[in-house]
């Protein structure tokens, strides 16, 4: 397989979920992994190839399938598409956060099949034929909702999901990395105020007399609650607050580079590229189209 990329999407933590509708004629985008569940929809796409964790298909005309969290993925130009006259590909990318719907919620007995569905996403999930049917025309509407109305219908359409028939699991084993629980109120001040203040000079020492700890002291205690260093945590809120600004507005790479924190423009360019596995103009590139945050 080849090299997997970590990437951080636009959503922020404000934000419930977001809706992309767009339309390519190829798929270059790396394979790639985040935290967020993914559901997408693919029509006309015959002869691409999908990657979810270990299994490895080329996709009929069209296709429905749910990703969890961290678990590798990508759609990838088979050679069959690069014959001429192969139609548009249209996309309907719907993302939501790992903690959307959180477990108490999740427990209780009417979201039952919810769970489930989630759960069995770990390995990928693909809808039958007469799901993709039913389920089509819903999203392709949901961008045209808003506020508590496209929540209520994002949980519908899951619902719908999870008890449909003839649903599948893809990959024979689960990429997921273990859950960190970092359940820390010295972690949760320092994060908080990270989100708040990204765009200005965050640095090791005010953190830890933040959190009341020494520099080294606080610098071990990140890394075993979160997994994550001091200095991966805060580009992954920059390059998140990045990433949606590349989307949503026509600034300069250079502007919002500097307007996210980062003072060092190619250091930006090349910290963007390890980890979405693309540069920031290509990520903005393939992500034209109609997007909506709700």
């Amino acid at each position: 397989m080849s090299e997997i990329y970590r990437e951080i999407t636009p959503l922020t933590q404000y934000d419930c979920f977001t809706v992309f509708d767009r339309k390519k004629t190829i798929f270059d985008f790396p394979l790639h992994s985040h935290e967020e569940y993914e559901l997408n929809l693919i029509l006309a796409g015959k002869g691409v190839k999908r990657v979810v964790g270990d299994h490895t298909e080329v996709i009929e005309d069209a296709e429905l399938v749910l990703v969890g969290n961290n678990l590798p993925h990508g759609w990838l130009t088979h050679s069959y598409r690069w014959q001429e006259g192969m139609p548009e590909i249209k996309e309907v990318t719907v993302q939501f956060h790992r903690d959307l719907f959180d477990d108490k919620f999740l427990k209780r007995n009417q979201l039952f099949f919810v769970r489930s569905l989630l759960e069995k996403s770990a390995k990928g999930i693909a809808f039958s034929r007469e799901t993709i049917e039913r389920i089509k025309p819903r999203l392709t509407c949901l961008a045209q909702k808003s506020g508590f109305d496209s929540m209520l219908e994002l949980m519908s359409i899951l619902h719908d999901l999870s008890v449909s028939r003839d649903m599948r699991t893809l990959s024979n084993s689960t990429f997921t990395d273990e859950n960190i629980n970092f359940n820390s109120r010295r972690i949760e001040k320092v994060f908080a105020y990270m989100r708040d203040n990204y765009d200005k000079d965050v640095n090791l020492a005010g953190v830890a007399k933040l959190a009341g700890m020494s520099e080294v002291s606080f610098s071990r205690f990140i890394k075993k609650r979160t997994g994550k260093t001091f200095v991966e945590s805060l580009n992954e809120i920059r390059l998140g607050h990045a990433s949606r600004s590349l989307i949503n507005t026509s600034n300069t790479i250079s502007e919002i580079a500097y307007k996210c924190g980062f003072n060092n423009l190619s250091y930006f360019n090349r910290i963007f590229k390890s980890r979405n596995g693309c540069t920031p103009k290509e990520f903005r590139d393939n992500y034209s189209g109609t997007r909506t945050f709700v």
